[in-house]
This record gives C-alpha cells, structure tokens and sequence, in this order.
C-alpha cells in the first residue's frame, strides 16, 4: 500500500467519513507537503453526491486544532481539574499495565471495565475494536446498546437480519413516511432522493413532535407526544385490517399470524390513539388509508423510534405493517432501518467472543453511572476503566453519578481520545488517537449499500496511534499472544469482510485502493426489491406478525452490542404479539412536561461538541417550548431556564416557539459539560431505566418542570 511518504508534493487521497451517522461520506483529502489542506465530498459517489454536512466540511480543523492530544498525558491535578503532564508511551503503558495486574490480583478480572462506543464508525477502529483485549483479560462484558439495539431487537423478531429498502429506491415510492427523523440534521444525503420522490409526486409525511427542518419541508407534519408512536402504529394497523385495506395475497403467502395480530389490535381504536398520541383520529384514518392505497409505501424509522419503554414494541409494529399493505412487491417499497444487514461483516474476527471466560458478567454502559457510584452492587467493583471512542460523561444518563463515579480516588481511569473531552478530565491516563485523516479503516454504512476504504492521507500527528495500535500495545504489555494480537491494520482489512461472499463480487482490497468505495453487488436502486416474493430471513420465512424469536428467545440483545457475548441475556416473557407499553414515567404536577434530546444539528453526539465553527452553527445550549407552555410559567423567549427533575437538572436559553407539541420540551444532546452553564447537559435528567426489547435507553421518558434559572 502507498504510504503518506510516497506521495507527490500536492496529491487527492480517497477517505471516508468515521462518524455514527448512515451517510457514511466518501471524502477527498487534498494533501499538500505532507500536510492535510483540505477536506470535501466525493462528487462522483452516488450517495455523498460532493457533499459534506456542517459536522465534517472543516475535518482539517479538527485534525490540526491546537486543542488536540498529542501525546500520553498523566493527571497532575484532582479529578475533572483537566491538570496533566506529559509522559512517554512507555510509561503510560507500564503504569495501565501495573494498575491491571494489581486491581485483577486484588479483585479479579471483571474489576477492570471498557467503557466504548461509536466515536469512530469504522470496522477496524470502531465498536469492536477493544473487544478481543477486554474479552481476552477477562474484563467485565459492557453492554453498548445507546442506540438502535431495542429496534434491531425488535426488526430482526418481525422481518429477520434484511438490509430492507435501499434508501437510493425511495425515488420510486408513492408515499414516503419519515418517523422520528429529521433527516436534513441527520441523515442529510437521504434528502435528496426523498425531495426527488416528492418531485415525482410522492406524498412525504413527517411523525415528530417536533416541527424541524425535515418536518418543514414535508407535504404533511403529524405531531405526536413522545413516548406514543406505539399507539399510532397499532391503531394504523386496526384501520388497515379493518377497512380491508390489506394485501390479501401478500398477507396470506408471506406472513405467520394474521389472524392473532388481526384480533390482538381490534382493541386499539383511532379514538384510543387520539387519547395517546393527540393525533386526531380522523387523521389517523388518513394516514392509515393513503398508506395502504399509495404503492409503493415506504417507513423510514429513526433512532428516536425506540427510546421510550414501549420502544421495542413500537418498531415490531411498525416492521408489520410493509407487509400487511404488500409494500414491499415494488421497488421503494417496505422498510427503511439498517441497510448495515446486508454487508458481510466478518464480526467474529474483530470481536472474539471465544476469548470470553465463561461466566464472565455483563453490565450496560447506560448504568455507568450506577456501576461507579456502588448502586449496582457489583461485586468486584469497578476499580479499572479504559474509555475510548466515548465520552460518557455526556451521553450517559443520571450525568452526576457518572461525574461521581468518575471523581472516585480508588477509581484508576485511562482515557483514549482526540481531545481532553469532560471524560477525560478526569482521567489518570489520557492517550493520544488518531483522526480518520490519519489511520487506515475499511467502512460499512447503515445508511447506504456502499462499502468504502479509508485510506491515510497523512502520518499521525505528535504520538497519536489508531485504536488498532493501541491495543496491540497494550495486547504486548499484558503478554498476550494470541494472533489476533499480532495483525496488522493491513492484515485487518483483509478480514474485515467474507469478500467472498455475493454482495461482495468484483471488490476486492484491490480495487477499494483504487476508488475509495464500490456499491455491494446487488440489484440497482431501480430493480432491488428484495422481499417482493418474501423470502425475510427469519425461522419462517416470512413476515412474523406473531413471532417466533420472541417466544424461543425472550428479550435480547444482538450479541455485536455486548462483545460478542450471549450470556447473561435478558430473558424473560416477551409476548409474540405486538401491543401498547404506556411511559414509565407518567406527567405529575411537579414535573408535567415531557422532555426529548433529539440529535443536533452541528454535533454528532458529543463529537465536535468543543469546536469552534460547529459551536458558532450549533449556539449554547437550549431548550424549546411552546408558547402556552412558556406562559403558564411566565417564561420569555431568550431568558436562561432550568429544566429540573428529581434526578437533576441543567441550565439553558429559553427559545419559545410553536414548533414544537405542546407539552413537550425539547433540548438536543451534545453540548459539552464545561461549555453550559452551571456544569450540566440535557442527560442530567434523563432516566436509567431500559425499554422492552434489546435493553434500549429510554432517553425520551423524561418527565421534567421548566422553571426560570
């Protein structure tokens, strides 16, 4: 492979963009002498379109930003001071290595504790990346499942592990319905091709209880209280079945249970649903029959979907639906969740769950904060925590036990970061990692169908390594031999894929060297159809109304989520029938307003939470309100607020607007602890607790009062 060095003085390097995010980008780098000058979209990839959002355009700041790690730093200071020193490398391995062997002979393995996620997407550096170390030392298992797990729970119980639409196809669909999506923020290149559907004369429907810029553009904006998309989709489905307005054929060939589901949503009327969702009936009824008459119909659900306690339920509904109404017998037609399923991973290399001490315990990272305080009991305690690809003292709920936990002196915690983020203040041990400009990775997406190579357009910076590095440095220090210990990122790539399987025909290593990514090889987004005869990949076959994995298995949670593990699942009952799951959190007088943290705009969670140009677009930390709301409580636009509940609460700028349900406050996530006022973020007040299926957060059964600061 050509290396950085070999490069001419001023030279185009084909990358790829490392966030959580389904886009997945096609970037190229321009690199001048060496130094990385800029960074824009491919113009020819069919889904990047030459186009990069405002949280990726200006990587080159981010990659050269002053504040940017460098080098092994050990904390002078007390925890959360952001004091450090420098150090070499090998003193800061000696020192991990040390403490491990310590607290594992004081207490044993499961006292050391990973703590990760998706800051960087991609399969050689990303989720899994930790997981052959920590599954090897014989770490405590962590959970990761902040995003999508309940719903991946939940679709692969009704329609199997499918790719589902492919998102290009939807410039096919008659009627297009985004559900807890605003695109435009989060899922921007999709909007080109809904806007090109809708050009064509398809009917674009936005669910939110927010008017946002998705909604803004759409033919129709139904507004929804939180938490009640479950009720919505069961009451859909009663209209459908009891109008007649299924696909008898398609129901009768390619779907289990009918007749159960058909009698199990009898129940849930429109005028039920009006009561829990405040969506008229009548619209209800609309929505259900121009739904079913517009083939090809078509539901992209976001990630917001889950994340109440009738999430799972919700989605297994939702996946229902396709089928009753025969959606997926066309092109752009169906269900629109992971396109991820379709690539074939090899996650058995990056996560080798054989390296798992049987027994070992399993604790999710949405507890964090619980684990650290002693809430959980855990016995080892927690005494040893590496963070890396996470900053969990933003994204995780109960936000000051986590600051609690993380103040702890017997608590030794190492940090892997690009920037001292609020985590890593308070870090024994921060480590310096490379950007995506300077590491190599291969990238699937879950929003697309192309797999895309990252290729390094300049050498680290300072003594940054990639997360691979770091592992086989840390693998070397604790004497591991294994062989996965020993591949290189090259040898890596190599097993990233089964590149012989047929999605991945005529691209090889080779070839993604040469033009940066390649679509899978499936039909074009003018044929695929991929469930027009059925054929879901599920014990049946088909489209499980009534499920057969809930039955067997109970409630789980998609091993990739928990370090390839499968024991210690959740278990349990899961009724294989859709149905209503009410909020955990009911409205009482002291806190009656509901409250979402939808994604932001200029932040990708907390990346990019501490740079200057996606400050300036994003602004401080707000919180928004209806104007009847905001008067009840004699609360003015512009004024600072606080947004309180039993568990705590945080300070933000009041924006009052009749753009969002009232009754609803909404402050999107993301905003770094040291930049708001008064030290605290929207997850100060979000709740620990899990939703139905797959262990999903319930980030949006916030109960909370809004008062002036």
């Amino acid at each position: 492979m050509t290396t950085t060095e070999d490069r001419p003085a001023t030279t185009t390097v084909r990358g790829a963009c490392p966030h959580d995010c389904p886009d997945t980008c096609a970037m190229l780098v321009t690199v001048e002498d060496g130094r990385a000058t800029a960074v824009r979209g491919d113009p020819e990839h069919p889904f990047t379109r030459g186009a990069l959002c405002v949280k990726v355009n200006d990587y080159v700041d981010r990659v050269y930003s002053p504040k940017r790690v460098l080098h092994p730093l050990r904390r002078t200071g007390p925890k959360g001071s952001g004091e450090f020193t420098r150090v070499s490398w090998d003193e800061a391995l000696d020192e991990i290595a040390g403490r491990f062997r310590e607290s594992i002979e004081r207490h044993g393995a499961e006292t050391v504790m990973p703590v990760s996620y998706l800051g960087t997407e991609g399969v050689l550096n990303g989720l899994n990346v930790g997981d052959p170390f920590f599954n090897r030392l014989g770490a405590t298992v962590t959970e990761r499942t902040y995003c999508d797990s309940g719903a991946c729970t939940a679709y692969t119980m009704t329609i199997g592990a499918t790719a589902g639409v492919d998102p290009e196809s939807l410039v096919h669909s008659r009627y297009i319905v985004v559900w807890a999506c605003n695109v435009v923020s989060t899922n921007l290149h999709l909007w080109p091709v809904i806007a090109e559907a809708q050009r064509r004369g398809a009917k674009v429907v936005v669910i939110d209880p927010v008017r946002h810029q998705t909604a803004a553009r759409a033919d129709w904006h139904i507004p929804i209280r939180p938490g009640s998309d479950g009720a919505l989709a069961l009451a859909l489905a009663h209209v459908i079945i009891g109008e007649g307005l299924t696909d008898e054929a398609y129901v009768r060939d390619h779907t289990v249970g009918f007749e159960e589901f058909a009698e199990r949503v009898r129940q849930y009327t429109p005028e039920w649903a009006e009561g829990e969702t405040g969506i008229p009936a009548e619209d209800i009824r609309t929505l259900a029959r121009e739904y079913a008459t517009s083939q090809p119909s078509m539901i992209r659900i976001g990630v917001a979907v889950e994340r109440h306690a009738g999430g799972g339920q919700t989605v297994r509904t939702i996946a229902c639906l396709p089928a009753l109404v025969g959606a997926w017998r066309r092109v752009g037609g169906g269900l629109l969740q992971l396109p991820l399923w379709a690539f074939p991973v090899n996650w058995g290399a990056l996560m080798h769950p054989e390296l798992i001490t049987p027994g070992t315990r399993v604790v999710n990272q949405y507890l964090l904060g619980q684990a650290l305080t002693g809430e959980l009991g855990l016995d080892p305690p927690v005494t040893a925590l590496v963070v890396y690809n996470s900053n969990p003292l933003v994204v995780c709920p109960e936000q000051d036990k986590v600051a609690a936990g993380l103040a702890r002196e017997d608590l030794f915690t190492v940090v892997s970061d690009q920037f001292l983020t609020d985590t890593a203040r308070y870090a024994d041990l921060v480590l310096p990692a490379t950007t995506q400009l300077e590491q190599l990775d291969v990238m699937f997406s879950w929003g697309h169908l192309y797999v895309s190579l990252n290729t390094p357009a300049v050498a680290p910076l300072g003594e940054a390594v990639p997360n691979t590095e770091l592992f086989r440095r840390l693998a070397a220090r604790m004497g591991f031999t294994e062989p996965c210990f020993s591949r290189t990122d090259e040898e890596m790539v190599a097993e990233a894929f089964d590149w012989s399987a047929p999605q991945m025909a005529g691209i090889t290593v080779e070839s993604l060297r040469r033009t940066g990514w390649a679509r899978l090889n499936l039909p074009s987004r003018d044929e695929y159809a991929p469930h027009a005869e059925g054929g879901f990949p599920t014990p049946s076959g088909k489209t499980e109304l009534r499920s057969s994995l809930a039955e067997q298995a109970g409630n789980f949670v998609v091993p990739l989520f928990r370090q390839g593990s499968t024991e210690h699942q959740p278990g349990g009952t899961v009724d294989p029938l859709p149905h209503h799951v009410a909020s955990r959190e009911p409205a009482d007088q002291r806190h009656p307003l509901y409250l979402i943290s939808p994604k932001s705009h200029a932040y990708l969670n907390s990346s990019a939470g501490d740079m200057p140009a996606q400050q300036r677009v994003q602004g401080e930390q707000t919180v928004l309100l209806h104007p009847r709301d905001a008067a009840e409580r004699g609360l003015a636009d512009g004024q600072d607020v606080r947004v309180c509940n039993d568990r705590g609460s945080f300070v933000a700028r009041l924006r009052v607007t009749d753009a969002v349900v009232s009754g609803v406050a909404v402050c999107p996530m993301g905003t770094w602890r040291r930049n708001s006022r008064a030290q605290a973020t929207v997850n100060a007040v979000t709740p620990p607790g899990f939703a139905d299926l797959g262990n999903a957060p319930t980030f949006s059964d916030t109960r909370v009062q809004v008062e002036p600061a």
